[in-house]
């Protein structure tokens, strides 16, 4: 236990007390010695005839009994409620309770994000060669027309003439593509999501993988259309690449490309005030060289991701720290 800060006495001192008195001290010349009132060195001593050295021991000041205490049948169904992934709001409508008193309760119990709690456990995979399995997704982005809100904090009314014709400069489309093993990651800007612009792009990040010494073999996207078409499957063949797809409405299953591109988003896009798109396109590669060649990464050990590309030459059956 934490001793009080204006504490006179340490458990040590409450000894020294004792002592005295036992060596014949007088109360008032031991209370004084150790400057506490006569009715505090009375005190010590009473705990310590009661219960002998363990009655100098430091007590809590919580009390023995609360009255309004919530009951454990109650703090058992905001357990149960949370679990079928009830919000605090939602358990202290159903039972009756101040939100206050539900939100304490489930930090208390270790509850109080809600995160995959009731959920099944994650699954996590990763790839053991590099070029195994390469990830691939598009982030669409507004061209630059002038600072906007998220520089100028200005919404609404206030931001005058945002929305006019005059700034609508149209869309322009981040194609990513990141190993599932090492993370290194290319990405270009192109004009559009078009089956020829996501061959082409698919062909140059073929050529960036094998320049770093990587073989693709397997391509993981979604389900655009430009991914169900012909053209790219004759490309995947011609690039010896199998072609897998994700589930139908399930992002996860290309987790890696989508949590890229929030790194992204946040370390490039939105990361610095850009005059024009080409001032933020000319940025990206720079912000990429960061990314594959200095910034830790946390699953890779606070590695950035060619160093782990540099283990696993090293190490080609995986047998790294």
């Amino acid at each position: 236990m934490k001793l009080h800060a204006n504490a006179r006495l340490s458990l040590k001192g409450r000894e020294l007390l004792i002592e005295r008195l036992a060596a014949g001290w007088s109360l008032i010349a031991a209370a004084e010695a150790a400057g506490i009132s006569e009715r505090t060195a009375r005190k010590w001593i009473a705990r310590h005839q009661a219960e002998g050295p363990e009655g100098l021991l430091d007590r809590s000041c919580a009390a023995h009994r609360v009255a309004n205490r919530t009951e454990e049948q109650t703090i058992e169904a905001i357990a149960v409620l949370r679990r079928l992934r009830f919000t605090g709001q939602e358990i202290a409508e159903v039972l009756d309770r101040p939100v206050s008193t539900v939100s304490g309760i489930l930090t208390r119990i270790g509850m109080g994000k809600l995160g995959r709690l009731g959920m099944g456990p994650a699954e996590r995979y990763e790839r053991e060669r590099p070029g195994e399995l390469i990830h691939i997704d598009v982030k669409k982005l507004g061209r630059i027309a002038r600072p906007g809100h998220r520089i100028t904090g200005q919404t609404g009314r206030r931001a005058k003439g945002y929305h006019r014709k005059a700034y609508e400069q149209g869309w322009e489309f981040v194609h990513i593509a990141i190993d599932d093993c090492t993370r290194l990651a290319y990405a270009e800007v192109l004009p559009d999501e078009k089956t020829a612009t996501v061959v082409g792009f698919l062909r140059r990040a073929c050529v960036f993988y094998r320049r770093h010494g990587m073989k693709p073999e397997q391509l993981l996207t979604d389900n655009g259309s430009a991914y169900r078409s012909a053209i790219h499957a004759i490309a995947c063949r011609a690039l010896g690449l199998k072609h897998l797809r994700t589930r139908p409405y399930r992002p996860q299953t290309n987790g890696k490309a989508e949590r890229f591109i929030r790194t992204m988003l946040g370390g490039w896009a939105y990361g610095a005030i850009y005059r024009n798109s080409d001032e933020r396109t000319a940025a990206l590669d720079g912000w990429l060289w960061t990314y594959n060649y200095r910034r830790p990464h946390k699953s890779l050990g606070r590695k950035p991701p060619i160093a782990r590309l540099n283990e696993k030459r090293n190490n080609p059956l995986g047998s790294y720290t």
